[in-house]
This record gives structure tokens, C-alpha cells and sequence, in this order.
């Protein structure tokens, strides 16, 4: 295949489901076949400003302690899905159907107010990007500081010896001097890591990760996606893993996702997916995406 990852192109009559796909495809997404899941996201719709729906009715659940990859391409509807999640969707933009759970509390319904609490507490997210969620005129500790003593109540020196802590947990080497450190001063995978140490000052149980290793380089998102396990598996965060890599996905995830114009097309154990796809669409995506080493990736998976 010549196109790439950004720009696959399916024939219409490629991507049609069964109605029994469909239903194997909602209960894979949902979680159903294992237990009560931490998020829960059912008949999910979303709309702009003309009325046009842009994501139709969505259902998956994501179990707590997994890590779960959304995958598609671009407009696919998986970042507008997890935006819908956070409570963070662009202005113009709105959830016409369906819910979502967080431990059972339905948060489509939660006012403004209780929505924004929940963010770095129960949930979070990083984005690509780091350089945009940051204030250029402050110091990223003095901002990290800042994010503990409003998200978990911390007086002035207990917030800067946190954040040093923090900053030294996340790998950074130094982490007194890149504490007073600018921004602009700081490389991607830097600034990256300094938005995932705020992510994680109250230790929220669910971590949405999107796109977050998209603008590094190998070498350095290789570190990030590490660093993303570690806290897995030593903080038991659970993980959504939204990417158009499918390499990514299958370093990271248990399950996956896969989002087609605003709908999945297929979910399952990542593993399955990737080495046995059961839709067009699946398939195109992996045949787009093996100049990328995803075969060396699913080996290396397999040997596990």
C-alpha cells in the first residue's frame, strides 16, 4: 500500500457490518464479557453546530487496570469521543445522546462545575502538543506547584518539594533545575513529562492519553510510552491510548478500538485484532501501517 496512515481510503462497499458484526463488535467495545467497568460509554452522540452528528452511537467500557487503544484515522470521531469524556468538547460541539459512567456516576448530566472537579482527580489527560497547555512566562514548577495545591490542597513549600518529587518520578534528570525552568526551555519529551507529572497530582484512576507521543521522535516517544507502563503497572492507572499508530497501540494496549467515520467498525483483545482483523477497514489500516514495524511489534508481543 502506497497511502499513508493519515489518508486511507476504503470503498464504500468495504465497509459495511452484518447485523451480527455489529452486535459482536457493541458487546466487545462495552466491556461485557468483562465485568463492571470502570468508564462506561453507551448509544454515545455527538453533534455540531448545523445539527450534523459526528460520532453515532458509540458504546464501549473500559475495565479498571486495562489499557485500551482507540485507533483510526483522523476525524474518525475517537478524539471527539474522549473530549466528550473529559467534559472538554470544542465550543459548537455537544453530546445529543447516550451516556457515560465513571464508577457509575453519570457524568453527562453533572453541571459544568462538577465536571471541571473531576478532571485531575477522578480523570485526566495529555495531549499532543505539551507546549500549548503551558503558560510560556511561568516556570513548569511553579506551574506543577500550582496544579498541587489547587487539585490536592498542598501548602506553598509542601507543593514545590511534591513537584520536585514529581518531576524526578517522571525521569527527568535534575529535576531542582528543570523545576525552574521555562517552557521554551524544556525539548517535547521534557514538556511532555512535566504535563504527565500534572496529570497525575491527585492520582486520578483514569489517564486519557491522546496523541500524546505523536509530535517525538522515536527514541524519545519510545521513553514516554514507557514511562506511561510504569504508571500503569506501579500506579495502577487505567489507560486510554488514543493514536493513528497502530504500533503504538500494540506496545500498549490490552484491547482496541477502532473508530470509522464516527462509529467502531471492530473491537477485541489487541493481539486478536492486529493478527487476525475481521473488517476491511482493520486491515487497510494495518497493511498502512506495517512500513512502521508494527509485524516486528506484534512478534514481539506474541513472544510474551
Amino acid at each position: 500500500m502506497s497511502a499513508s496512515p493519515d489518508a486511507v481510503s476504503v470503498s464504500p462497499d468495504r465497509v459495511s457490518v452484518s447485523p451480527e458484526r455489529a452486535t459482536a463488535v457493541r458487546a466487545a467495545a462495552a466491556g461485557e464479557l468483562g465485568g463492571e467497568p470502570l468508564l462506561s460509554v453507551r448509544g454515545l452522540r455527538i453533534s455540531v453546530a448545523d445539527g450534523s452528528e459526528v460520532v453515532h452511537g458509540v458504546d464501549f467500557g473500559i475495565p479498571r487496570g486495562s489499557a485500551v487503544g482507540l485507533v483510526g484515522e483522523s476525524g474518525s470521531g475517537k478524539t471527539l469521543t474522549c473530549r466528550a469524556v473529559l467534559g472538554l468538547l470544542p465550543a459548537g460541539v455537544e453530546v445529543t445522546g447516550g451516556e457515560i459512567s465513571l464508577r457509575g456516576t453519570e457524568l453527562t448530566t453533572l453541571p459544568a462545575a462538577g465536571r471541571a472537579r473531576l478532571r485531575g482527580t477522578d480523570l485526566a489527560a495529555v495531549f499532543q502538543d505539551p507546549a500549548s497547555y503551558l503558560n510560556p512566562s511561568i516556570t513548569v514548577g511553579a506551574q506543577l506547584a500550582e496544579v498541587l495545591r489547587v487539585k490536592v490542597g498542598l501548602a506553598r513549600r509542601a507543593a514545590r518539594h511534591r513537584a520536585v518529587e514529581l518531576l524526578h518520578a517522571m525521569g527527568l534528570r535534575r529535576p531542582e533545575h528543570v523545576y525552574a525552568q521555562y517552557p521554551f526551555e524544556l525539548s517535547g519529551g521534557m514538556l511532555q513529562r512535566v504535563l504527565i507529572a500534572m496529570s497525575i497530582t491527585a492520582e486520578p484512576e483514569l489517564l486519557i492519553a491522546d496523541e500524546a507521543t505523536t509530535a517525538l521522535d522515536v527514541t524519545v516517544q519510545a521513553e514516554v510510552l514507557e514511562l506511561l507502563t510504569e504508571l500503569r503497572r506501579d500506579r495502577g492507572l487505567t489507560l486510554i491510548v488514543v493514536s493513528h499508530d497502530l504500533a503504538v497501540i500494540s506496545q500498549m494496549c490490552d484491547t482496541v478500538h477502532v473508530f470509522r467515520d464516527g462509529g467502531i467498525v471492530e473491537a477485541g483483545p489487541t493481539r486478536q485484532v492486529l493478527r487476525a482483523p475481521r473488517h476491511p477497514y482493520t486491515r487497510e489500516l494495518i497493511d498502512n501501517h506495517e512500513r512502521f514495524g508494527i509485524d516486528r511489534v506484534r512478534e514481539q508481543r506474541s513472544r510474551r
